[in-house]
């Protein structure tokens, strides 16, 4: 029972007695029995007054809880000339001012967070109490090659994707590999929302800085060690062709076959260190329109005795005939004749490396030996070889020429068992 309703029972119990006992005890004094009744009329009005004047601040309160409950903050009440009634006015118009404030602050916060994340260069899934995915920016849906609607709703664990499939539940920072030569820095992480954990996943992409740097570090190098073999070759080279002259009589055949040999030894060493400053000393492409089939058979005819004498076969499939792309040819020419090179030699007698070529896409394959999992991150670090007598420096070339022509690509053993690598033109 309200607090109005008790005042009203009580008010109306007490006259009720008053009009009984008046009735029984004045009625033969007429005088004083109107004068008794007319009391406890003003009585009745004063009462009616007081009990308005209570209801008032509940009718306020009450409209003011509904608006409340509403998220309307834009209903104020205007004073009354009571004065109780007007503090507790004032008092309301303050709060909704604040929630107000308050409320428009957040939403500004909001929709300002919401744009910042979208145009964020970090991949961004935030999820909800369940760990599904409530939000992914586009920077996520491009990373992951999934619609933003494809992503919500999922578990992490759902995503059949090479980078999230190496991730745990920890919630620290790691830095992963992809299929290529992408780099990543993943964090997870969690934020409170209504007093309960929700995770999120930033993923940053850190290759360009990581090349670049790893760029300044080996050019350095092999430009000092350039230096000093090519001074020092040079000079030895000319010491020795003096030597040999001396050398011609018949009993100094043994030495002066020995100095030829000495001579072309350091011949091997400069050219040994070309091949390195030519990875330094890379141009940027200049580009013309050609056709990519073109290239490719090409390079395929230079490289038939190779393949004839490992024993392999060299096929082409095509989905076109012609594919006009963008292309330094030298570089590309270099590029495949470094893929094919180790295609055929990652097969034995009998394999097959298969050149497949379509309006998007080209694709070395081989079923040759496959790359096991612990090489497949390191593949294209800069003088990274998994052959005895190898120098890291094909797929390192590989590497700068097709970024600076800006295709994506990357290398990797399918779970068919063929090795593939995919160019994307």
């Amino acid at each position: 029972m309200s607090l109005r309703t008790k005042y009203l029972l009580f008010m109306v119990a007490i006259h009720a007695a008053l009009i009984f006992l008046i009735f029984k005890w004045l009625q033969e004094d007429k005088l004083l029995f109107i004068v008794s009744e007319v009391l406890v009329l003003v009585s009745v009005v004063l009462a009616i007054q007081i009990y308005q004047a209570f209801g008032q601040p509940s009718a306020f309160i009450s409209s003011g809880i509904e608006a409340i409950k509403d998220q309307d903050f834009t209903i104020k009440f205007v004073p009354t000339g009571n004065r109780e009634v007007d503090g507790l006015i004032e008092v309301y118009n303050l709060m909704i001012d604040q929630l107000r404030e308050e409320r428009t602050k957040q939403m500004e916060q909001q929709f300002f967070l919401e744009k910042l994340i979208e145009a964020s260069p970090i991949a961004t899934l935030i999820f909800d109490f369940d760990r599904r995915i409530s939000s992914a920016n586009p920077k996520a849906a491009g990373l992951l090659q999934l619609t933003h609607s494809e992503l919500l709703g999922r578990h992490l664990s759902e995503i059949n994707h090479p980078l999230l499939n190496q991730l745990s539940d920890e919630h620290e920072t790691k830095i992963l590999k992809g299929t290529g030569i992408e780099t990543y820095r993943v964090q997870r992480s969690h934020f409170m929302d209504r007093g309960f954990r929700r995770d999120f996943l930033l993923i940053e992409e850190l290759t360009s800085e990581i090349l670049e740097s790893e760029k300044k570090a080996y050019s350095k190098v092999i430009r000092m060690m350039a230096h000093e073999v090519n001074n020092s070759i040079g000079a030895i080279n000319s010491i020795l062709n003096v030597t040999k002259t001396y050398m011609d009589a018949p009993e100094e055949e043994d030495v002066n076959h020995a100095l030829q040999i000495a001579i072309e030894r350091n011949d091997r060493l400069n050219q040994f260190m070309r091949r390195f400053a030519d990875v330094v000393r890379l141009p940027l492409p200049q580009k013309n329109t050609a056709d990519l089939v073109e290239i490719a058979r090409n390079v395929g005819r230079l490289m038939q005795p190779q393949v004839d004498a490992k024993g392999v076969l060299l096929r082409y499939s095509l989905q076109t005939e012609s594919v006009a792309v963008s292309v330094d040819t030298v570089q590309m020419e270099q590029v495949l004749v470094n893929i094919i090179k180790n295609a055929i030699e990652a097969c034995s007698a009998g394999e097959i490396v298969e050149v497949f070529i379509s309006d998007k896409k080209l694709s070395i394959l081989d079923n040759g030996k496959p790359i096991s999992p612990d090489l497949e991150t390191n593949l294209f670090n800069p003088f990274f070889s998994t052959k005895p007598d190898g120098q890291g420096i094909g797929l390192t070339l590989t590497r700068d020429i097709l970024l600076n022509h800006g295709f994506p690509f990357s290398l990797k053993t399918n779970p068919d068992g063929w090795t593939e690598f995919m160019i994307l033109v």
